[in-house]
């Protein structure tokens, strides 16, 4: 695996000058990472209407104001230059994917910074559980579903997960300790056979790097802060902005 970045800031300004472009998982070890949206003024009402509806998959950090660029969890942070990527879609389409998102910026984007499963994986870690993504160096696999979440105005679909193979022995501890961060998903929402959520080939995932699921394994999946981005998709938005799949921002914040 290559360097591990101890501070938010020192991998903040990684990501601004280009020279972290991976996965943050199993970076910055106890600091809250956050999932990205970014929409125009006039849906952001709906869009926060959504993430209060679907607590799980969007638990909220913060909510800047139009066109703010520096979070109050990251005080000298720049939300337009700190994640190592970006996507871009445009009427529900991806459109391109990019490290830094200044010339695209307007006055009137409203982000949202929203709660992501990397922060609780540090005390799974610490508990002697052993995640696989973090050990290869890989993204966390990410797979769509047939659970559905509640919409607000033009927002509706189904619901992203992550998943990461637990021994059995561990789950009951793994679901004790992601279920003390509500901030990063909280617990599991679903252990075991993946085709009771709709997901037909774990092999196959979605979004992010598929592992190896050993015989004294099972399937662990939680909510998912990938899934605005599958929504916007789903509901045809015109425009909005998110973190590439697995490239958090990393806040100031302790999970």
């Amino acid at each position: 695996m290559n360097k591990i970045f101890e501070t938010p800031s020192e991998l903040r300004l990684a990501s601004r000058s280009g020279k972290f472009t991976q996965p943050t998982a199993g970076h910055a070890p106890g600091y809250i990472q956050a999932n990205l949206m970014i929409v125009p003024q006039a849906q952001a009402f709906d869009f926060l209407l959504f993430c209060q509806r679907n607590p799980k998959p969007c638990p909220l950090v913060e909510v800047l104001e139009p066109g703010q660029l520096e979070p109050a969890c990251a005080p000298g942070a720049n939300l337009a230059t700190d994640i190592p990527g970006y996507r871009v879609y445009r009427d529900g389409e991806f459109v391109e994917e990019l490290d830094d998102i200044s010339a695209l910026w307007q006055k009137d984007f409203v982000t949202f910074l929203i709660g992501c499963s990397f922060s609780f994986e540090s005390a799974v870690m610490q508990e002697g559980v052993p995640l696989r993504h973090v050990a290869q160096g890989r993204n966390v696999a990410m797979y769509r579903t047939n659970l559905a979440c509640t919409p607000s105005g033009p927002f509706q679909g189904d619901m992203v997960v992550s998943m990461r193979p637990v021994k059995s022995r561990d789950v009951a501890k793994v679901v004790e300790i992601s279920g003390r961060f509500a901030l990063a998903h909280g617990a599991p929402l679903h252990v075991g056979n993946a085709a009771e959520i709709g997901i037909k080939n774990l092999s196959k995932p979605d979004y992010g790097d598929a592992v190896d699921i050993l015989p004294d394994e099972v399937p662990v999946f939680w909510a998912c802060g990938v899934t605005p981005q599958w929504i916007a998709q789903s509901s045809r938005l015109s425009l909005c902005i998110t973190h590439a799949p697995g490239k958090m921002f990393v806040t100031d914040r302790r999970g």
